[in-house]
């Protein structure tokens, strides 16, 4: 009875948790080919699962397709969705699967089920029925709340004068620090090490040119002018870093 209480203890405060997650996301791409098929959107699956996901709320697209303008300034604003067959011989079996941009699983849903003898109307049945899982069936869009931004602070110049009319010279001072970097090259990106060398940051690359995911971080590095901003959480706290990076 005490196993049947925890079991049950367990298994609502995961169902809140991946309640909580998902309602952070305000986007869903959806894969347009999903692995266990061979073409994409092959029997509608994937168009499908971005009409469901636009039917509960979510605004959805499809990898193929333009993505809004926030996905591409930030990956990580986005979840990323998947369907995975897990069918045994009489029954089809799909499950949804939705990930972050570090490619961790946010939620992954009940299992869809389907009789059907036709592949399009057993996957499409199943998906579905996937859907009528009460985590992604409850999604509620809900904003975060923005952040408190720590930056560095500039050191402050003054110009010092003497008592008499002739003021004293002094030499400019670039009051921003600019922390240097170098990059090293991983399988997809880069590795960015200080002069110790440590390894401060490892970053993913993407589509867009001058903007990385920041790896094991829930942030991006993107250039503004001569200066490459990595700006990533910390304890739920936004951080804020510039740095010159020499690749």
């Amino acid at each position: 009875m005490r196993y049947i209480f925890f079991l049950g203890f367990f298994l609502s405060c995961f169902s809140f948790y991946g309640q909580h997650k998902i309602n952070d996301y305000k986007y869903v791409v959806v894969d347009n080919k999903f692995d266990f098929l061979k073409k994409g959107d092959q029997y509608q699956t994937s168009s499908l699962t971005k009409f469901l996901f636009n039917k509960i709320g979510f605004t959805s697209f499809l990898s193929n397709e333009q993505l809004h303008a926030d996905i591409n300034t930030n990956k990580c604003s986005s979840l990323f969705a998947s369907v995975v067959n897990e069918s045994s011989m009489l029954t089809t079996k799909l499950t949804l699967v939705l990930k972050d941009c570090n490619n961790n699983v946010i939620h992954k849903s009940s299992i869809g089920k389907s009789k059907e003898k036709v592949y399009k109307k057993a996957y499409q049945e199943a998906i579905r029925n996937a859907f009528k899982d009460p985590v992604i069936n409850s999604y509620s869009y809900k904003p975060q709340k923005p952040g408190i931004v720590k930056t560095k602070k500039l050191a402050v110049v003054k110009t010092v004068t003497a008592n008499t009319n002739t003021p004293v010279k002094t030499n400019p001072i670039n009051a921003r620090v600019k922390n240097i970097l170098y990059a090293q090259v991983t399988d997809n990106g880069f590795q960015l090490v200080d002069t110790t060398p440590k390894v401060v940051f490892k970053v993913l690359k993407t589509n867009q040119e001058n903007i990385f995911i920041i790896e094991d971080k829930n942030g991006i590095l993107f250039k503004k002018g001569n200066l490459w901003i990595a700006e990533f959480y910390e304890d739920n706290v936004l951080i804020k870093k510039e740095y010159q990076v020499r690749f």
